[in-house]
């Protein structure tokens, strides 16, 4: 009995020292996919930033403001509304008031909808402050409001405020890093080809 015993106790002891050397082995994994995960993010931001100052409105891989209203059916509803100095100064007007509501927490245009097994958040179309604008403004500027507020809710759900992600413009998706990468390579070799010539 006692040499069950003792050979019990050698197995256990053996198993505590594999778990523990398991559990040191989890802890390095843990850390080094904390410290790679923040280089990605680093670099993320770092290639948002580039992007940022080298893109313009003809590349395809740009930075996008998720959550900033589009402001193109606001200025065609003013065009038609109103004329001269008159159109620049409430499209201004119209756009600065909306993208602060959208930004305003208190205001709460959301429901939650269950499909199947998710639950999620969906802009309520029976929110009196979007049914007065559509009728007021147009269901296109509606449309830009709602859009504005979906991109906040999934790409910032804790804050409301725009946040800046790497869109493919021709695919209407967010862009991969690599996407990111190859763009902005190409426009610093244009803008190389720009300085040689």
């Amino acid at each position: 009995m006692n040499d069950k015993d003792e050979e019990l106790k050698k197995v256990i002891m053996d198993l505590e020292e594999e778990r523990s050397d398991l559990e040191d082995a989890n802890s390095e994994l843990c850390q080094k996919l904390c410290e790679s995960n923040d280089e990605i993010r680093e670099a993320h931001e770092e290639l948002i930033s580039g992007l940022r100052d080298l893109s313009d409105d003809s590349s395809t891989i740009r930075v996008k403001a998720m959550g900033r209203i589009d402001e193109k059916p606001f200025l065609k509803v003013c065009e038609q509304r109103f004329s001269g100095q008159d159109v620049a100064l409430q499209h201004a007007r119209l756009c600065s008031k909306w993208q602060k509501m959208v930004m305003d927490s208190r205001w709460e245009p959301f429901k939650i909808q269950r499909s199947g097994d998710k639950i999620e958040g969906v802009v309520d179309e029976e929110d009196e402050k979007l049914k007065n604008l559509s009728i007021e403004w147009g269901e296109d500027v509606k449309k830009a409001v709602k859009t504005a507020l979906e991109e906040l809710y999934e790409y910032n759900g804790s804050g409301r405020y725009p946040v800046p992600v790497l869109w493919n413009f021709q695919h209407g998706r967010k862009a991969t890093v690599k996407e990111g990468i190859i763009a902005h390579m190409k426009h610093q070799i244009k803008n190389l080809k720009r300085k040689r010539t």
